[in-house]
C-alpha cells in the first residue's frame, strides 16, 4: 500500500511537470474575450442572428455572394425567408443572395416600404485606426451607423434594433433585448482589438516593380492622389492637406451616379442612398485599404467586384464629376484623375501586395500565439491554427488573382499544408507550426526588402 501511494505521488509530479501554463490574462484581455463571446454567440433574445452572422471571422468579418452561397438555408442570415413576421420590408432575399446587399433603414422605421437603402457589409477590421474623426466616431458606410452618441460602442445597439428583431414592431423586451453597458464595453473592446492595430508607414520597400510603381502613383499628388484621403493606405485624411486630427472624413465621390449598377440591373426596387445624415448629404466615409483586396465587392452598394475595378472607378465620369473632385482640386490644384490601364493595374497590385503582407503578419501572429500558448483575447486558442490557415489562403488568393509573386505563393502553399496538419491535430504539431512559420517568413521576403 505504501509503495502504491509513492507511485501515485510520482505520477502526479510527472503530470504536473507536463502542464504548460499560459500567462495570466490581463483585465483588458478578459474584456476582449467577453466581447468576442458576445460578438459571435449572443442573439440578444432576437431572431437568431449574432454580430458574427454578417461579420464572420472566417470571411474577413464581412459577407459576399460566394460566402453566402456556402451557408445552409437555415442560417439566421436568411431569417426573412423562414420567419413570416419578417417576410416583407426586412430584407430583400434576392439582393442578399446575389449581391450580398442587406436592407438598412438609415432614416428611421416610420415608412419601411419606402425609406430604406441596400448596402454591402463593411468589414470591422482595423477599427482602432479608422473610425475616429474631428466630428466624432464614423461607423458604417455613411459614418452615422450608431444611434445615441454615434460611437463605435453604440454600434451594436443600432445593429440589434435593425437586424436582430423578431418582428417589424421592433419593441425592446419583446422582439429583442438591448445590450447592457457591460456588454457594450466588451463588444467595443473586442472590435477595437481586431487587426491591424497600426497603419502602415509608406513608402514600403516593395520588391515587385509593378506594385512599387503602383505605390508611387498612389502617393503622387498629381496622378493617383489616393494618399490625400487614404493617408498611409488607411481610412484617415492626410494631415498635410486636411490638418492634424482630421481623421476619418466623408465625401460624395459619385458612386451613386454610376450607370448599370448590379442592383439596378436586377429590376428590384433600390432607392437612392443619400448617405450621411437624415436627410442625407450624399456623402460616405473613407474605408481603410490594407485589406481591401480580399473584402470586395466594393463601395457601399457592392457596385464593383474587383480591386482593379475599384481603382478604375476614380478614372471614370461618375467620380470626376463629383463634389469630391472639387475638394481635390482645391487641395492639389488638379482634382480630376486620369489613369491608363497599366496604371490602374499597378495601383491595384500595390493594394494586393499590402493586403498579402497583412495576411502573412496575422497568420504569423496567430501561429506564434499557438506555439507559445499565449493568451489571445480575440481568438479562441484551439481556433488559432484554423484562423492562421484562413489568412494564408487569403494571401494566396489575393496574389494569384493579380498574377503577382509566384515564388511567394509557392511558399504560402507550403505554409498552408503545414498549418492544415496542425489543424487536423496530426502528430508533430509544433514541428508543423514551426515549418509553417518558416515558409511564411520566406513568403514575406519575396514581397518586401
Amino acid at each position: 500500500m505504501k509503495r502504491l501511494i509513492v507511485m501515485i505521488a510520482i505520477l502526479l509530479l510527472i503530470l504536473v511537470s507536463c502542464i504548460v501554463t499560459s500567462p495570466a490574462p490581463k483585465p483588458q484581455d478578459a474584456l476582449v474575450a467577453r466581447g468576442r463571446e458576445l460578438f459571435f454567440n449572443e442573439t440578444f433574445g432576437g431572431n437568431g442572428r449574432t454580430c458574427g452572422t454578417c461579420h464572420p471571422a472566417e470571411n474577413n468579418f464581412t459577407i459576399d455572394p460566394t460566402f453566402i452561397a456556402s451557408l445552409p438555408d437555415s442560417n439566421p442570415l436568411f431569417v426573412a425567408e423562414f420567419n413570416p413576421a419578417l417576410k416583407e420590408n426586412f430584407e430583400n432575399p434576392r439582393l442578399l443572395r446575389e449581391l450580398g446587399l442587406i436592407l438598412e433603414n438609415m432614416d428611421g422605421f416610420d415608412d419601411l416600404k419606402n425609406k430604406f437603402v441596400m448596402r454591402g457589409v463593411p468589414h470591422v477590421l482595423g477599427l482602432r485606426n479608422s473610425v475616429a474623426s474631428k466630428d466624432g466616431s464614423h461607423t458604417g458606410w455613411s459614418g452615422d451607423g450608431a444611434p445615441g452618441d454615434k460611437s463605435l460602442r453604440s454600434f451594436a445597439t443600432g445593429a440589434v434594433i435593425q437586424h436582430f428583431t423578431k418582428s417589424l414592431n421592433r419593441v425592446p423586451g419583446v422582439d429583442f433585448r438591448l445590450p447592457t453597458d457591460e456588454e457594450l464595453d466588451a463588444l467595443d473592446a473586442f472590435m477595437l482589438s481586431l487587426p491591424p492595430q497600426e497603419d502602415l508607414k509608406l513608402p514600403l520597400p516593395l520588391k515587385n516593380s509593378v506594385a512599387l510603381r503602383g505605390q508611387a502613383l498612389f502617393n503622387d499628388p498629381k496622378t493617383g492622389k489616393c494618399f490625400v484621403c487614404h493617408f498611409n493606405a488607411g481610412a484617415n485624411a492626410n494631415p498635410a492637406f486636411f490638418g492634424q486630427g482630421a481623421g476619418n472624413l466623408n465625401f460624395n465621390t459619385g458612386v451613386e451616379d454610376l450607370p448599370d449598377q448590379p442592383a439596378d440591373l436586377t429590376g428590384e426596387r433600390v432607392p437612392a442612398d443619400d448617405g450621411h445624415g437624415t436627410p442625407g448629404d450624399s456623402s460616405f466615409n473613407v474605408p481603410p485599404l490594407v485589406e481591401a483586396a480580399e473584402t470586395g465587392p466594393f463601395f457601399h452598394n457592392n457596385s464593383v467586384q474587383t480591386i482593379e475595378g475599384a481603382v478604375a472607378f476614380y478614372d471614370g465620369e461618375a467620380f470626376n464629376n463629383s463634389p469630391a473632385v472639387r475638394i481635390l482640386d482645391s487641395l492639389t490644384g488638379s482634382g480630376s484623375i486620369e489613369l491608363d490601364a497599366t496604371q490602374i493595374v499597378a495601383i491595384a497590385a500595390f493594394l494586393r501586395v499590402i493586403n498579402a503582407l497583412e495576411n502573412i503578419r496575422e497568420s504569423t501572429d496567430l501561429l506564434n500565439s499557438f506555439v507559445n500558448r499565449m493568451f489571445s483575447g480575440n481568438e479562441l486558442f484551439d481556433k488559432l491554427p484554423q484562423r492562421a490557415g484562413q489568412e494564408t489562403e487569403d494571401a494566396i488568393l489575393v496574389l494569384e488573382s493579380g498574377g503577382l509573386h509566384p515564388a511567394s505563393v509557392a511558399h504560402l502553399r507550403k505554409a498552408a499544408i503545414a498549418i492544415e496538419k496542425v489543424t487536423r491535430r496530426q502528430s508533430g504539431r509544433k514541428q508543423n507550426a514551426d515549418e509553417a512559420l518558416k515558409e511564411l517568413a520566406l513568403a514575406r521576403t519575396e514581397l518586401i526588402q
